[in-house]
């Protein structure tokens, strides 16, 4: 898929075209829920996908949170044979992060609107996400947490908050904390739509900064050498046109999801100490990150793997944070073996 089509779309098919067939979408309702800030999100409600079938020891469920922007929907072509996650063997449970506009999010909140919607975190994410499995699904533990992008993120908040909950945990191009490189890039796009003047304090009619939207995501996604490979100069225009016209996501919707990523921080609860963190952590852990990525530079991710000793695959094409569908052989072999011999 074309680099300039919206992160969400992109990510929805990056590793195969086609996936596995999944229940319809559920929802859990949560009442009113409290975030690590101490604010309370009103009538919480958590959307949901379950792929395959829980053997009869529970012991196969695979939790899979979304990307940023993404919907468990988007999740179905990285789950099924020779994909990222087999649901013959595994029972997958696809959940959408907060703030996606199908959980609870600025867009769909009836008592807590548009920027009336309080910030949340990663850590509130992956606490909803906790109450669903264990509330909703009656799971007591799971096999293994795989995420990718602001999914790997929520997996490595999973291995610190409830860190005897799961066997595995799996963050592909995801970070314990964002860089500064990563805290800047987040911080000019949620810039680019309050300055855009067609925001009006959340208050629009139509979402603002869809052309910066696009323009960011053609030069975060990949590297300079791939774009160029990939478009010529007669496409460029076209296809930032055709990128602003194909991008629904909510505004602030993104500006909550892309707050929650730049307060990530799992060392938080350690003083700080990535290595005190790291020590901490019980499950058997599987960092995938790519060298050229700078939408999540690996960094973080690198030093959190080496501190625990963990199984690390670095990527090294040219494709930038889209490395893991240009090396999704690679990347699919290597997580299927870790779930399988560990």
């Amino acid at each position: 898929m074309k680099t300039l089509v919206r992160f969400a779309l992109y990510l929805s098919c990056m590793l195969l075209p086609a996936g596995a067939v999944a229940q319809e979408l559920q929802f859990a309702s949560l009442g009113d829920f409290r975030l690590e800030s101490g604010e309370v999100l009103r009538d919480c409600r958590v959307g949901y996908r379950t792929f395959g079938k829980l053997n009869p020891t529970k012991t196969n469920a695979v939790l899979f949170p979304t990307w940023a922007s993404g919907t468990s929907e988007q999740l179905k072509s990285n789950v099924g044979s020779g994909r990222l996650v087999d649901d013959a063997t595994y029972y997958v449970i696809a959940v959408d992060a907060l703030g996606n506009s199908v959980s609870s999010s600025p867009s769909n909140s009836k008592l807590q609107p548009r920027m009336q919607f309080p910030r949340f975190t990663i850590g509130d994410m992956v606490h909803s996400q906790y109450e669903v499995v264990t509330k909703v699904l009656g799971l007591t533990h799971l096999r293994a947490v795989i995420g990718v992008s602001m999914g790997g993120m929520q997996a490595f908040q999973w291995s610190v908050s409830y860190p005897e909950f799961m066997d595995q945990v799996i963050p592909i191009v995801g970070s314990p904390q964002l860089a500064p490189y990563d805290l800047l890039h987040w911080q000019t796009q949620i810039d680019a739509i309050m300055n855009d003047r067609g925001w009006n304090n959340g208050n629009y009619t139509e979402n603002p900064a869809r052309a910066a939207e696009a323009e960011f995501g053609a030069l975060l996604l990949t590297t300079p050498q791939h774009y160029n490979k990939q478009t010529t100069r007669a496409r460029v225009f076209a296809d930032l046109e055709k990128a602003k016209q194909e991008s629904r996501f909510d505004a602030n919707d993104k500006i909550r999801q892309d707050q929650a990523m730049m307060a990530l921080d799992v060392t938080a609860r350690f003083g700080g100490s990535m290595e005190r963190t790291a020590a901490a952590v019980k499950a058997k852990v599987f960092v995938i990150v790519a060298t050229t990525d700078h939408v999540v530079t690996p960094g973080p991710a690198i030093e959190f793997a080496r501190l625990q000793q963990s199984k690390l695959l670095i990527l090294d094409s040219d494709c930038g944070h889209q490395a893991p569908g240009c090396e999704s052989k690679q990347v699919n072999q290597a997580v299927s073996d870790f779930l399988f011999t560990n």
